[in-house]
């Protein structure tokens, strides 16, 4: 629910954008779905797979109902998205493509997701401690971040 307000009141600040507030209320709602699907004992989670394939796995279940528009958002969240070469050299367990968030509402919804954590529900990072947590990722991420930072909440 903490990333869906947060991109709404985006959305709301931003008419400029043109992002579709209706879709980005149910994706950022449902962008997360797979979640229960994984191996995440901390979160109450007890599926099979890994936490990191979450976003995946959630797209299959959406493209499965005819909700291919929620799906990429679900599978483009992880860190900033993921690229190819990303997948290949850290030797993830996803299809070797490029997972990287392309519209407006996948980068909003995938910019709200980075200030929340499902084992610390109730904090909020801020975009200082946010930034520092995308680090172990590359430099690449934390500059698309700072990137959107700079689109979405300029005033912070």
């Amino acid at each position: 629910r903490q990333v869906t307000e947060r991109a709404l009141s985006i959305v709301d600040r931003h008419p400029e954008l043109e992002i579709d507030r209706d879709f980005v209320y149910c994706a950022a709602m449902l962008h997360d779905i797979g979640i229960f699907l994984t191996d995440a004992p901390g979160i109450h989670c007890h599926g099979d797979a890994p936490y990191l394939l979450h976003g995946r796995l959630g797209a299959e279940l959406l493209r499965k109902e005819g909700f291919e528009n929620i799906a990429r958002v679900c599978e483009r969240h992880t860190g900033t998205g993921l690229t190819k070469e990303n997948i290949r050299e850290r030797k993830l367990p996803l299809p070797y493509e490029d997972f990287r968030p392309e519209t407006w509402a996948e980068k909003l919804i995938c910019y709200a997701d980075k200030f929340y954590s499902k084992s610390k529900p109730e904090q909020c990072r801020s975009i200082e401690q946010t930034t520092k947590s995308l680090e172990k990722f590359g430099d690449e991420g934390v500059k698309l971040f700072l990137t959107w930072a700079a689109i979405f909440e300029p005033e912070e």
